[in-house]
């Protein structure tokens, strides 16, 4: 880099070379402690042998998202329930963030509930702008009037910059003799076994996220399906996985003690006070029921009950996962009955303002 330029004004402080950020990468043998004024970022810059570090006390300035500068007192928070763009305009800050994925959705007659979401927080550097995605919430089973349903969908990634949550597992609906839930951020829970066989299977495992960023984990295992003998021991669908713990197997004891059984409950989210207050996202979806039990919960923070199964009328649609939670869809109970829809996701980040 050829020598800059400066005065030095009695009175009036020292004037520094100014230049572009390309400008600037495009120097060759750059001496360390060279000073220059980077105006593409209003920053002063000093390179100090191996990058340029920044030198002026310039504010943090972003925009994207909802932003809120009163829910946290000292904060700035941007909540995205959509695709978009979290803009960096300029200086450098440390933000912190929660990125949650879209939860699974839940299986069908007797289903497994849909795991939750993918749930990543921590904090990052950022000095530039970077792209925000928000995963849906997968679908749940359809009815079909048959064995050998598919499990449900599968939420959609959520994605803020290089932080990757993955969307939840779809929970498995009664099928001959796979009945296991679908793997994903939080897994699916398990289906009762096909064809009446009492058969096992487990839940779907939670997966580590992609982005190789620490910690990788994001989630938990859906509840497996532990057999029966007949009525009246026999129960519904395992609990999908949740952020904060496991789903509940299928069948429970209802109550304990009891021969009856009901099928298993969601997982439950996490808290988390990134906004201000303390709210619980990405809980499990709860497992559907076989007539005349009682449904499966939804994990607290946003997972969906499992459907109700009645022998007089056979249906109970499993209900959806809560929007923007990335709660788990809740199984649904009879061949008559969908599964529920995984809620979607959402990107949330806060940095400090004064």
């Amino acid at each position: 880099m050829s020598k800059l330029g400066s005065n030095i004004n009695s009175g009036l402080g020292i004037e520094l070379g100014s230049m572009s950020a390309a400008t600037r990468n495009a120097g060759v043998s750059t001496a360390t402690g060279t000073l220059i004024y980077n105006s593409d970022n209003d920053v002063v810059q000093v390179y100090n042998g191996t990058r340029w570090d920044q030198l002026s006390n310039v504010v943090f300035v972003a925009t994207g998202g909802t932003e809120d500068t009163s829910s946290r007192s000292g904060y700035k928070i941007h909540t995205f329930t959509a695709p978009g763009t979290f803009s960096v305009s300029s200086g450098e800050a440390e933000v912190e963030y929660l990125v949650i994925a879209g939860g699974g959705g839940g299986g069908t007659q007797h289903g497994g509930g849909g795991g939750a979401g993918g749930y990543r927080s921590g904090t990052i550097t950022l000095d530039s702008p970077v792209s925000v995605t928000v995963g849906g919430g997968g679908a749940g089973s359809p009815d079909g009037g048959s064995f050998n349903r598919p499990n449900g969908t599968n939420g959609a990634n959520s994605i803020f910059g290089p932080v990757v949550a993955t969307g939840g597992g779809g929970g498995a609906s009664i099928s001959n003799p796979v009945n296991s839930g679908s793997p994903g951020g939080s897994g699916g829970g398990c289906a009762l076994g096909g064809g009446g066989t009492g058969s096992t299977g487990s839940g779907g495992s939670s997966v580590a996220s992609p982005d190789g960023i620490s910690p990788t984990t994001q989630g938990n295992a859906g509840g497996p399906y532990t057999g029966y003998s007949g009525s009246p021991t026999y129960g519904g669908g395992g609990g999908g996985g949740g952020a904060g713990g496991a789903g509940q197997s299928g069948p429970q004891p209802n109550p304990p003690g009891s021969p009856a059984t009901k099928a298993g409950d969601g997982g439950p989210g996490l808290a988390s006070a990134i906004t201000g207050t303390s709210v619980t996202r990405a809980g499990g979806g709860g497992g559907g029921s076989h007539s005349p039990h009682p449904i499966g919960y939804g994990g607290p923070g946003g997972g969906g009950n499992g459907g109700l199964g009645n022998l007089a009328s056979p249906g109970g649609d499993g209900i959806n996962g809560t929007a923007n939670t990335g709660g788990g869809g809740g199984g649904g109970a009879a061949l008559d009955a969908d599964g529920g829809n995984g809620g979607s996701g959402v990107v949330i980040i806060a940095y400090p303002i004064s």
